[in-house]
C-alpha cells in the first residue's frame, strides 16, 4: 500500500518501528467470504518474526463461508507490505491485511477472498494480454442520526431518522429547527450548512489518507439525507480491494465516533436515491493504457470495447458478486435512473457502462461499470468483473453499438433491444450458477469457492427475506 510517509516492510524493521512508535497491540484484520471485514488483536510483544512466516492460529469454523467445525484450524499470515497505524483503537495499534492458510494442505486458503484477487492478477500476467488492472471504485454512503429495526413472529419493521432528512422540516421540539435541509433529491454539492457532514467526510479523508490511501475527491450525494461519497485514486486489483475494506472500516468509525451510524446498505430509503460503487477499471502493460485510442469512440480502443462485450455477455454472474444482496435489487430497479441498461456511452449515465470523457489524457481512459454497490465483497467482484472483461477481450465479444441518448426516452422497438441486468439476487445467482466457467480459467476461482457462495446467498438472504412477510403488504392485503 502507499503511505503518506514510507513504512518498513521487513519483520525485523517492522518490530523496530512500532517500538519506536510506541505501538502497543498489533490488529490482524482479513475478510470473510461475504465481504465483511474481521480482526484479532496481539500484544506487540507477544508476537516474533515467525509470525510473518507461519503465521497466527484462529478458528475458521467461526468465520462465515470457510471451515466446518472438523476443519476449523486456520492460519492467519500478515502481509508486511500493508502495515499502518490504525487510527481507529485509542490504544496504540498497528494493523496488517492479513493472508489465509490451510496448515494441513500448507498452502494458501481457497476460500480467502483476497488470495482469489490474487490470482486474478497472476492469470492476467500470464494471459499476455496485460501486466497489471488498475481499479478505482466510487464508495457512496450514508450517515444517519439514529436507525432502529427488528423482526419478530409478530412484528417488522425499521426507523432511519437523520437530521438532514427533509421529513424534519416541520419537527417541533427538542432542538430548535433551524430549517437547512437537502430538498428530495436535491443533496448533489450543496455547501454547508445544508451538508452538514461535511467535517465528517473530511475527518474520513484525512484517516484515510494517514495510512496510505490518496483520496480524489468527497461530497454529499443526492439523496436527502446524509448520502456521500469518497471516491479514491486507482489502484492495481487486489491493493484497491484492501483500501476497499479500510475505506468502510474508517468511515463507520468515525461516523460512530460523532455519535452517527454509517451504513454502505445500497437502498435504505424508500423512494430516493441509493447507493452505488461506480467502479472504473483499465488494463496496461508496459506503462500503457490498453483502453485507449486516439481514434475510437470516446478514445477506446477496441480492446476496450471487448472488455465491455464480456462484462455484458456475463452481467448477470457478475452481479451475483458485485451487488450481492436483496437490498441491491432495490436500487437497480428499470426506469429510475439506475445503470441497469447493458449498453455503454461516453456520457449517458443510464448506461451500465460509461466511458468518462473528462480528460483526453491516455492515462486517463478507462471504463466505468455502474451496477456494483459497496455491500459486495471487492476482492471477488473486481475479480469476478476482470474475468469476463478477460473473456470479451480473448473472445472479441462485440457489446454492440453506443447509445448516446435517454434510455428512458427509447421507442418502444429501441426499449426491447436493450437487454438489463438482473433484476433480483436470486435471478443473479441463477446466472451465476449457469455461467461460471469464465471464472475458473487459471483456478482463479474453484467450483467449491462458488457453489458455497451461491449456497450462503440462498440459505442466508434469499430465502430468509422471502419468507418475510413485508410492512407494505399489510397496507394493499389486509382487505383482500
Amino acid at each position: 500500500m502507499t503511505t503518506k510517509h514510507a513504512l518498513p516492510t521487513t519483520p525485523a524493521d517492522i518490530f523496530s518501528f512500532c517500538r519506536e512508535q510506541g505501538i502497543q497491540i498489533v490488529d490482524m484484520k482479513f475478510t470473510d467470504l461475504p465481504g465483511t471485514m474481521q480482526h484479532f488483536s496481539v500484544p506487540l510483544d507477544y508476537l516474533d518474526e515467525g509470525a510473518f512466516i507461519e503465521g497466527l492460529g484462529f478458528d475458521g469454523s467461526s468465520i462465515r463461508g470457510f471451515q466446518t467445525i472438523d476443519e476449523s484450524d486456520m492460519m492467519l499470515v500478515p502481509d508486511a507490505t500493508t502495515l499502518f497505524v490504525d487510527p481507529v483503537p485509542r490504544i496504540p495499534t498497528a494493523s496488517f491485511i492479513c493472508d489465509v492458510r490451510d496448515p494441513v494442505a500448507d498452502s494458501s486458503y481457497s476460500r480467502d477472498p483476497r488470495h482469489i484477487a490474487k490470482k486474478a492478477e497472476a492469470y492476467l500476467k500470464s494471459s499476455g494480454i496485460a501486466d497489471v488492472s488498475y481499479w478505482g471504485p466510487e464508495l457512496e454512503h450514508f450517515i444517519f442520526d439514529d436507525v432502529r429495526f427488528d423482526q419478530t413472529h409478530n412484528s417488522g419493521y425499521y426507523f432511519i431518522d437523520s437530521e438532514e432528512g427533509i421529513w424534519n422540516s416541520g419537527r417541533n421540539g427538542g432542538s430548535p429547527n433551524l430549517g437547512h435541509r437537502p430538498r428530495y433529491k436535491g443533496g448533489y454539492f450543496p455547501v454547508p450548512p445544508v451538508d452538514t457532514l461535511q467535517d465528517i467526510r473530511s475527518e474520513c479523508v484525512l484517516k484515510m489518507m494517514d495510512i496510505g490511501i490518496d483520496v480524489e475527491v468527497h461530497h454529499h450525494e443526492v439523496a436527502t439525507a446524509g448520502q456521500g461519497e469518497i471516491s479514491m485514486r486507482f489502484r492495481s486489483l487486489t491493493r484497491m480491494a484492501d483500501q476497499v475494506m479500510l475505506h468502510k472500516y474508517i468511515v463507520k468509525n468515525v461516523a460512530h465516533a460523532h455519535g452517527k451510524t454509517a451504513t454502505f446498505m445500497p437502498k435504505p430509503l424508500f423512494d430516493d436515491n441509493g447507493t452505488g460503487m461506480h467502479t472504473h477499471q483499465s488494463l496496461w502493460k508496459e506503462g500503457t493504457n490498453l483502453f485507449f485510442d486516439e481514434s475510437g469512440y470516446a478514445l477506446a480502443s477496441q480492446m476496450m470495447l471487448h472488455y465491455i462485450g464480456g462484462l455484458f455477455k456475463h452481467a448477470a454472474a457478475i452481479m451475483a458478486l458485485a451487488a450481492p444482496t436483496t437490498n441491491s435489487y432495490r436500487r437497480l430497479v428499470p426506469g429510475f435512473e439506475a445503470p441497469v441498461n447493458l449498453v455503454y456511452s461516453q456520457r449517458n449515465r443510464s448506461a451500465a457502462a460509461r466511458i468518462p470523457v473528462y480528460s483526453k489524457s491516455p492515462h486517463a481512459k478507462r471504463v466505468e461499470f455502474r451496477p456494483p454497490d459497496p455491500t459486495c465483497n471487492p476482492y471477488l467482484a473486481f475479480t469476478a468483473m476482470l474475468m469476463a472483461g478477460l473473456d470479451g477481450v480473448i473472445n472479441k465479444i462485440d457489446p454492440g453499438e453506443p447509445i448516446d441518448k435517454d434510455l428512458y426516452e427509447l421507442s418502444p422497438e429501441e426499449a426491447a433491444s436493450v437487454t438489463q441486468v438482473p433484476g433480483s439476487l436470486e435471478e443473479a445467482l441463477n446466472g451465476l450458477e449457469q455461467d461460471h466457467e469464465f471464472l475458473l480459467r487459471g483456478d482463479v476461482f474453484t467450483k467449491d469457492v462458488i457453489e458455497t457462495w451461491i449456497d450462503y446467498k440462498r440459505v442466508n438472504e434469499v430465502d430468509p427475506v422471502r419468507l418475510r412477510p413485508h410492512p407494505w403488504e399489510f397496507h394493499l392485503y389486509w382487505d383482500a
